[in-house]
């Protein structure tokens, strides 16, 4: 059985001379924009990965219902990502298949296939604010960070588990975002993200992102082997276990197309 954990500035006020008031928002996005690209480019040049992957569904009374899944995901230069997701287990998801084309500048391409109808469908993009496959993760959460997608801002500095953080708001483009905004909370040594706190259109808290159990691949990448979606208005949660992750297996484009949606097994 997995081993499992629950993981649980100031502002800027009364300045006396309003000229100041416009370059001091100004050094918060850039600040901010510093961050997340760094976040950015210390993730890059891993080429692909293979995760088998263990997702529990709770419940609001703790309720469990696990998945097993594989998880195939190819780096695009200038680009989005590419991911494949393959159900292999229990029997009544085994075979369904999720592919997901992060784009910088346009919205994301993403379609799933469920063996009973013998079908792709395409995940409409007024519609990738809906739950993946009844969990606590939006099919918007199953892309990768691109930095075209938000707008960026510098809040202040905390601590997260014991680890010095960046706080940044990060607020969707896409009008047809589930989120009116997003704060990451990033820690400044390794720019890993540790938590996220999504809020919804009318700027309530809806979700809350915890990544833990981090390890280091080939001496440069951090992965988290524990992601924890929590909703914080229905009391569900899903979580995500990685059991195994391969680098730089060789996958290529033609391995991550609407055609592999079928043909995965």
């Amino acid at each position: 059985m997995l081993e499992r954990k629950l993981v649980l500035g100031s502002l800027l006020v009364g300045l006396s001379l309003p000229l100041l008031w416009p370059a001091a928002v100004n050094a918060d996005e850039a600040e901010g924009l510093r961050i997340a690209t760094e976040r950015k480019s210390r993730n890059s040049g891993w080429q692909d990965t293979v995760a088998s992957t263990t997702m529990v569904l709770r419940d609001a009374r703790g309720k469990e219902s696990e998945r097993e899944l594989r998880v195939y995901t190819l780096e695009r230069v200038d680009e989005g990502d590419k991911s494949l997701t393959v159900f292999e287990s229990p029997a009544d998801v085994k075979g369904a298949a999720f592919l997901s084309f992060s784009n910088t500048l346009t919205p994301d391409d993403q379609w799933m296939y469920l063996p009973k109808v013998k079908r792709v469908k395409r995940i409409a993009t007024q519609n990738k604010s809906g739950p993946f496959m009844s969990s606590e993760f939006a099919y918007e959460d199953m892309t990768s960070f691109e930095l075209e997608k938000f707008k960026f801002d510098y809040i202040g500095d905390t601590e997260v588990e014991g680890q010095e953080v960046f706080i940044v708001e990060q607020t969707p483009v896409d009008k047809y975002s589930g989120y009116s905004k997003q704060v990451a909370y990033i820690d400044t040594e390794h720019y890993r993200l540790l938590k996220m706190d999504f809020f919804d259109k009318k700027g309530d808290l809806l979700k809350t992102l915890i990544l833990d159990d981090y390890e280091l691949y080939l001496d440069a990448y951090w992965r988290p082997h524990t992601s924890e979606m929590f909703n914080e208005q229905t009391g569900k949660s899903t979580a995500m276990y990685i059991n195994d992750i391969e680098f730089k297996t060789g996958l290529k484009d033609s391995d991550l197309d609407k055609d592999s949606l079928k043909r995965a097994r």
